[in-house]
């Protein structure tokens, strides 16, 4: 067999080919030319830190990545903040004219847990700026026809929460996201019907108390993420319940969670050993928070293999927390829809880690991941463009948990290095092929309601900065007011709106052709923005200065005038 370069967590390995090719090359090869059933929702998406800025302004707490971007130099790339990020806070007419010209259905965003409740506790203190601001933009949201999707907590939790308490590893704070929760619901549920819990809180945990790369940047290896999780778990149900006892009568509105998982292939799918290794990565990340809200408790592959790690470690109980019988009927069927988060795809194979290495989330899992060199590669390092993973990962999703009504609620490409700014021929592709994944899915008889793209605006990408950009609107954060420009996706997106599909080969290919000559113009118009802006500053010194000096000089002539007459 012919060797094929792979990566494997960042290292190069050589291993030998083995049959994958054959599984994906059907799909791929047949495109599919069709409609979407009637009323899908088409959105796109944003969060809070990523956008808003304004960090510290009308009563804002601190979050736990104010702090984390503040106090740890070299955390972030560039040492970049959110401080002002795409000055969304300031700028939601012009978002929302964004928004309106995608002709999208609905817009998904989240709100700050910090810029609603400044120390985290009901109790303390409400901002009643903050709600007023979230208030005044989903009613500019529905006087555009957008429906809201609201996200309660997309990973920006107040610092005085993580000081306090110790942020999600402490019981308590499932009270008070319950409270929060309970707040959002009494001041926007009237107008918003369909809420998220919590965002990607696999990411969230892994990182944040795992490899500490995100904030609040602890490194509890093979204990934190369990118990953050094990507490995030329990928060959502208290949320769920507090809805479906006391708002859902009265608003009529549905309550989920956003998960966010890529998908697992055996690398040789004649090996029982790749079979389960890829069974165990989608169990891992995705089961480990469905599992407990559509089955009651968490995967047994979890339990099975960190139970036995612990044991062999020394440990007298699991490092993976238990459910007692009343928690597990009270999280079991907490969620009205399943929003489930995707970008991309890797091949799974067993490796067992020993014990004595000791605990870490990686380790526990016992496989190694991998990507086919072939596949094309987007512009962040992690993400590869394999559309036949999506359509997998949902029918997965529709087996694994009893068909509910799924949201997309993340999907997107980031930019590529050394690209044409607006010219986003790669993103193009990447929506074209995952779209029409989706499509086969609902063909397939999965229950898709609604489709989110990722994202609006170019923004702030947590420990990347400003380098990766996932939006269909590139900013230009080197300029004092943020300018938003359109990149060729917006329109290729639009067309996919407008037609609610894929109507025919030669449609679509002249979408793809029109977008780009848009944008072509689009950077013709940028490469004279510098020389405008150079010119405006010129004029705000120039002309004052002439005003001023004619002003003397007037003023010295008539001096002169009037002596002369005396």
């Amino acid at each position: 067999m012919k060797p094929v370069w792979v990566i494997i967590l960042g290292w190069i390995l050589l291993v030998p080919r083995v049959r994958t090719a054959r599984r994906g090359s059907p799909e791929e090869a047949s495109f599919y030319y069709g409609t979407f059933p009637p009323g899908f929702s088409w959105g796109v998406g944003s969060s809070a830190y990523q956008t808003e800025g304004a960090w510290d302004q009308d009563g804002k707490g601190p979050s736990i990545w104010d702090a984390f971007t503040h106090s740890r130099k070299g955390q972030v790339l560039g040492d970049d903040t959110a401080d002002s990020a795409c000055d969304s806070y300031y700028k939601v007419q012009e978002d929302i004219a964004l928004v309106k010209e995608l002709h999208v259905s609905h817009f998904r965003f989240s709100l700050s847990w910090p810029r609603i409740l400044p120390t985290g506790v009901r109790a303390e203190q409400v901002n009643k700026r903050g709600i007023q601001f979230y208030s005044d933009f989903i009613d500019a949201l529905l006087k555009s026809n957008i429906t809201p999707i609201v996200t309660l907590h997309h990973w920006d939790l107040p610092q005085m929460l993580q000081v306090t308490y110790g942020g999600w590893q402490n019981a308590s704070m499932t009270r008070y996201f319950r409270d929060y929760a309970d707040l959002c619901f009494e001041v926007f549920g009237d107008r918003v019907k369909h809420w998220l819990t919590f965002s990607d809180p696999r990411t969230m945990v892994e990182k944040g108390y795992e490899t500490g790369l995100h904030a609040p940047g602890l490194r509890l290896q093979g204990t934190g993420l369990y118990m953050a999780a094990h507490h995030i778990i329990k928060a959502h149900a208290q949320a769920w319940h507090s809805y479906n006892t006391t708002w859902r009568s009265k608003q009529q509105g549905m309550v989920g969670i956003s998960l966010n998982c890529d998908w697992g292939e055996p690398v040789d799918i004649n090996n029982p050993n790749d079979i389960e290794a890829a069974e165990r990565y989608l169990q891992f990340c995705l089961g480990w928070f469905a599992n407990p809200i559509y089955a009651g408790d968490y995967p047994q592959v979890m339990k099975d293999h960190i139970g036995t790690k612990s044991a062999e470690q020394g440990l007298e109980m699991s490092r993976l927390p238990t459910f007692s019988l009343q928690e597990k009927s009270y999280i079991k069927g907490t969620s009205d829809f399943l929003g489930l988060g995707h970008f991309t795809t890797r091949y799974i194979t067993q490796r067992k880690y020993p014990s004595q290495q000791g605990p870490s989330y990686q380790n526990d899992r016992d496989l190694v991941e991998l990507v086919d060199p072939n596949w094309p590669d987007m512009g962040s390092s992690w993400l590869y463009s394999v559309p036949w993973g999506f359509r997998r990962l949902l029918n997965f999703a529709q087996t694994q948990y009893g068909d509910p009504p799924i949201y997309v609620t993340e999907n997107g490409a980031s930019q590529k290095l050394h690209c044409t700014q607006f010219c986003d021929e790669w993103r193009i592709q990447y929506l074209k092929g995952y779209i029409n994944e989706m499509l086969k899915a609902i063909n397939d008889g999965v229950n898709i309601k609604g489709y989110t793209s990722w994202s609006l605006l170019d923004k702030f990408e947590w420990e990347k900065g400003y380098a990766d950009r996932y939006g269909f609107y590139y900013v230009e954060f080197n300029v004092r007011n943020k300018p938003r420009y359109p990149k060729a996706s917006v329109q290729y997106y639009k067309e996919i709106i407008s037609a609610n599909g894929f109507p025919n080969p030669r449609e679509v290919e002249s979408w793809r052709l029109n977008a780009l000559e848009t944008c072509s113009i689009n950077n013709q118009m940028l490469a004279t923005e510098p020389l405008l802006r150079h010119m405006l500053v010129a004029s705000e010194i120039v002309v004052p200065t002439v005003c001023a000096l004619s002003i003397l000089t007037a003023a010295l002539l008539l001096t002169l005038l009037l002596r002369s007459h005396s």
